[in-house]
């Protein structure tokens, strides 16, 4: 029946949610979640229809404030230079990620021990490695073993085609003696579990039609589902309620349609990413946490992590592709590592870009002048048209406490919920960062052949990797969750998103997102005898 208690009750539907719920289920507890969102029908993914490309740049935008659908909550980032991007549905942000699917690196887990700065984690990679390799076969991954500079990792795929794209930078690299290494996806090569291979169509970013890249709705939810978990969509939660004994008893929701709900459950997850959850923790203030909940630290909503991103773009006089998963092509750790004579502390990855679609390359063109309305119009776009492609610059995103998430005084969404606020600022060390990862690209890509470059110091939309926000540790004073996930104040109280990392690395999250919450689930089965001790 609606509304009656459960023992586990997870907000929101995304990466992290679904592993956890999957990994859950075989304890046979009655498993609950919320999500704010709906189900995505292939059928309505932009890659049906001829407008694929301007789609993806409205309805099907990574950004909420472009979107303004009903089931997004605007953010107001006017005082951060990157903008927060997310999608609300089940399988979350993986419906509009490009599913480049790395792993964060042993040493990414020891900073302070490594570097002297930021925090080590209370855990490993080593404990985590296990995870990955589940993970890796419930998401379907394809790649390449035997990387030198990352730990082994052998993917049930193999690894996607470079293209022509990926065989021009590659050489670029190979010229200057510096590594590469064909990129980790979460995309079918083959068939696999059911879902048919990539047939590169290239719009990843605005969901998978094929059904080749490997969003949790089709991944891990059905299997989850099967095992008896269920999904209530359509449901925006405002606040985690409390028991005069301090323990969380559930939530407050509004429903599909507009009326508020109470639900109550042993044990509350969130699942809300590194935005959506420290907005929930700070809603959820009363006369007993005024504070927010679980926020004993003061660390809620500190220490937001994005990956500042730099692009630069080379120009070619010959002809290469646009063909193929626009993210996943290849990768560099060259430059991951720290070393003092840089400069700066850390380090980043390169990833590559495939070529532009016609759309952003006319639209590209038009913002050079290259590309004119009138008679000429044709002859510009093709002199760009399959002559472009990319180097991001991924820098590692330490933590500051005054980069943060609060809540909005007047901005609210639709159910009258205050908005979050992104208050961010780069560092002058992730300035110096992407300033290194700008030159460097350039010099890749002119010795791949590119004749000329055009660099973007930092890409305002690049804020899919939200982190940071309610980080794990030893200490309840510094620290939100402890080791496994569980937070200090409130035992029943569990974060399995970005939002724990204490250091973000400079690789994608989402393979460790994953990773954290398998390792939390299985946590949370080893000790249920004594789980609120």
């Amino acid at each position: 029946m609606a509304n009656d208690p459960v023992d586990v009750l997870i907000v929101g539907a995304g990466a992290s949610a679904a592993a956890f719920a999957w990994s859950l289920a075989e304890t046979r507890m009655n498993i609950l979640c919320l999500e704010q969102g709906g189900w995505i029908k292939s059928t309505d993914y932009p890659t049906n229809f001829a407008d694929y490309e301007a789609r993806g740049f409205a309805g099907w935008s990574g950004d909420p404030n472009t979107r303004k659908l009903p089931v997004d909550y605007p953010v107001n980032g006017s005082e951060s230079p990157i903008n927060p991007l997310m999608f609300n549905a089940v399988g979350g942000s993986t419906i509009l990620w490009a599913a480049h699917f790395p792993r964060m690196e042993p040493d990414d887990f020891r900073v302070h021990s490594v570097d002297g700065v930021a925090e080590d984690w209370p855990i490993g990679f080593d404990t985590l490695a296990p995870f990955f390799d589940v993970n890796d076969r419930m998401m379907g991954c394809s790649g390449l073993a035997g990387n030198p500079l990352s730990p082994p990792r052998n993917p049930p795929m193999p690894p996607l085609p470079l293209g022509k794209v990926g065989n021009a930078l590659a050489h670029g690299f190979e010229q200057l003696g510096w590594h590469w290494w064909p990129s980790d996806a979460a995309i079918n090569t083959q068939e696999y579990e059911g879902r048919a291979k990539c047939i590169n169509l290239s719009p990843c970013t605005s969901g998978c039609a094929q059904g080749a890249k490997a969003s949790t709705d089709i991944t891990y939810w059905p299997e989850a589902q099967r095992r008896g978990v269920q999904i209530r969509t359509g449901c925006r939660v405002r606040e985690v309620t409390v028991r005069p004994d301090g323990m969380a008893d559930g939530v407050l929701y509004y429903d599909a349609e507009g009326k508020l709900q109470e639900q109550k459950a042993e044990i509350v997850v969130l699942a809300c990413n590194g935005i959506g959850t420290p907005r929930l923790l700070l809603n959820s203030a009363r006369d007993s946490h005024p504070e927010g909940l679980a926020n004993r630290s003061g660390q809620v909503g500190r220490n937001l992590m994005f990956h500042p991103v730099g692009v630069t773009f080379g120009f070619f006089e010959k002809e290469l592709d646009h063909h193929g998963p626009i993210g996943c092509s290849l990768h560099s750790h060259q430059f991951y590592a720290s070393d003092p004579s840089r400069g700066f502390v850390r380090g980043y990855s390169f990833e590559a870009l495939r070529g532009l679609g016609p759309f952003a390359t006319a639209m590209m063109g038009m913002q050079r002048g290259q590309v004119r309305w009138g008679k000429r119009h044709h002859e510009g776009f093709q002199r760009l048209y399959n002559r472009v492609t990319g180097l991001l610059t991924m820098t590692e995103d330490l933590p500051e406490p005054d980069n943060r998430v609060t809540l909005d005084p007047e901005l609210k969404d639709s159910h009258g919920i205050p908005a979050p606020k992104i208050q961010y600022k780069l560092s002058e060390n992730t300035k110096k960062m992407l300033a290194h990862g700008k030159e460097r690209a350039t010099e890749v890509l002119k010795a791949a052949g590119a004749v000329e470059t055009m660099g973007q110091d930092l890409m305002p939309g690049a804020g899919w990797h939200l982190m940071g926000t309610a980080r794990m540790g030893t200490d309840p004073e510094t620290s939100v969750v402890n080791g496994w996930g569980r937070s200090h104040d409130v035992k029943n109280l569990f974060i399995i998103d970005g939002s724990i990392f204490v250091t973000s690395g400079a690789v994608n999250p989402t393979a460790t997102i994953q990773a954290l919450a398998l390792y939390i689930a299985d946590a949370i089965k080893q000790k249920i005898d004594n789980l609120f001790d």
